[in-house]
């Protein structure tokens, strides 16, 4: 008899997928890195020691994974970090840098994050210096700075240098340093840089793109996790190396977006069959048309001719459908 596929152990398996995160070698540097910083800062917060902080500065392109591997992080040490509790310590702060990254939309971003509405206008200067007092107050150990590669964009050479000193004012403030968790896309190369004090302070990462040439065994071995984790079926489709080849072109060769097809497509044959689903390239295929409206020419696992297939686009004007 098939499950209904709104079966609370559908959902619920659906549910855990989602949630599931496979640790790359990038992200288990994040971690140690993390771990050490922390472990540091307890240690000169104990013995009363104000010292000059290093930072983490993590890049990638556009579906690497960032976004992922920062919550992950964050769930991780949930029980090591204070967030937000009654008496208003938030050990971890974390901001989206504002477009345009002028020094005072960035500190007015930070003072909000830190939890204090800013109610009149004031300068980059003022405001900077609140969101100082702000950390202190919170004792706030990290901020993070999501879409970092825009403090680099649209600035003079000048207007650069004067964030690079923001950032390593924060680093090095007597009477509360913040360690600095920076990511975004590779343009945040340039700002670390800017400034050789700066790019010494910080531990940096980057998330590789897979290789279409050696990437096919890892690309197979993360579909069997995740097939076994939701007691799902492999279809032979999906067991050789011509398919873990499609579906890194569909992923454009990133890790994070590879890992969001094999858990759309498990989810919709989940969906359609429950607990008897096996999975097959039928499903990646449908998730890629879900995603670009591309009909079977342009459909990575579908065309023949797959290779030539633009990733990063969306819409069919052929009008073929999956």
């Amino acid at each position: 008899m098939k499950t209904n596929k709104s079966s609370p152990e559908v959902r619920q398996i659906i549910q855990d997928i989602r949630g599931a995160y496979v640790p790359t070698m990038a992200y288990d540097r994040l971690d140690e890195y993390f771990d050490q910083l922390l472990e540091q800062r307890r240690a000169d917060l104990a013995e009363g020691i104000v010292s000059d902080l290093r930072g983490i500065v993590l890049v990638g392109r556009s579906g690497a994974g960032k976004t992922t591997a920062i919550q992950e992080l964050r769930r991780r040490y949930r029980k090591r970090l204070v967030y937000d509790n009654l008496d208003g310590v938030n050990e971890m702060i974390s901001l989206k840098v504002p477009s345009p990254a002028t020094m005072k939309f960035v500190a007015t971003a930070a003072l909000h994050a830190a939890g204090y509405p800013l109610v009149r206008d004031r300068s980059a200067a003022v405001i900077w210096g609140l969101v100082k007092q702000q950390f202190k107050l919170r004792k706030t150990l990290f901020m993070h700075m999501d879409e970092a590669q825009d403090l680099a964009q649209h600035q003079t050479d000048k207007e650069r240098q004067a964030i690079v000193n923001t950032l390593k004012s924060l680093m090095e403030n007597s009477q509360w340093p913040v360690g600095l968790l920076l990511t975004g896309m590779p343009g945040l190369k340039s700002i670390i840089n800017q400034d050789a004090q700066l790019a010494r302070r910080m531990y940096p990462i980057e998330i590789e793109r897979l290789s279409p040439y050696a990437g096919q065994d890892q690309v197979l071995g993360l579909v069997a996790r995740y097939c076994d984790r939701a007691k799902v079926q492999r279809d032979d489709d999906v067991r050789a190396a011509e398919f873990a080849s499609r579906l890194m072109l569909a992923a454009d060769y990133e890790f994070g977006l590879l890992a969001q097809f094999i858990v759309e497509a498990l989810t919709r044959a989940l969906r359609s069959d429950g607990l008897e689903a096996c999975l097959s390239r039928r499903h990646f295929a449908e998730v890629y048309h879900m995603r670009t409206a591309f009909g079977p020419g342009l459909n990575p696992f579908l065309a023949e001719d797959f290779h030539r297939i633009d990733p990063r686009r969306c819409f069919d004007d052929g009008g073929d459908d999956v």
